[in-house]
């Protein structure tokens, strides 16, 4: 796939960006995308339009459970899903910048 990342494996280019970006990104990171991840994956573009920020783990967390339920916003779940930086990982994956104070 042609698309220019960063050092970390973000995109260099937002507007490269698709489904089928997404699942060549996680695939890079070892993981297949199932419908659970972009689905979340859909809610941090949309909130990335509204607000022009990558939410943090904090905001991630909550951002999830008001517009998906409780049982998908909660830090397991989204570990489960995204691994130990859930706010980062899902933000490369949605083709966003990196969040702020993610490590």
């Amino acid at each position: 796939m042609k698309v220019a990342l960063d050092d970390d494996g973000f995109l260099v280019n937002l507007s490269d960006w698709d489904l089928n970006v997404a699942a060549w990104l996680a695939e890079n990171d070892g993981v297949k995308l199932l419908e659970a991840h972009i689905e979340v994956i859909k809610l941090l573009r949309t909130y990335y339009a509204k607000t022009q920020v990558s939410p943090a783990m904090r905001v991630f967390v909550k951002l999830v459970r008001t517009q998906l339920g409780a049982e998908s916003g909660n830090s397991i779940y989204l570990m489960q899903l995204f691994g130990e930086s859930p706010a980062k990982t899902a933000a490369k994956w949605a083709g966003l910048p990196r969040p702020t104070n993610c490590l």
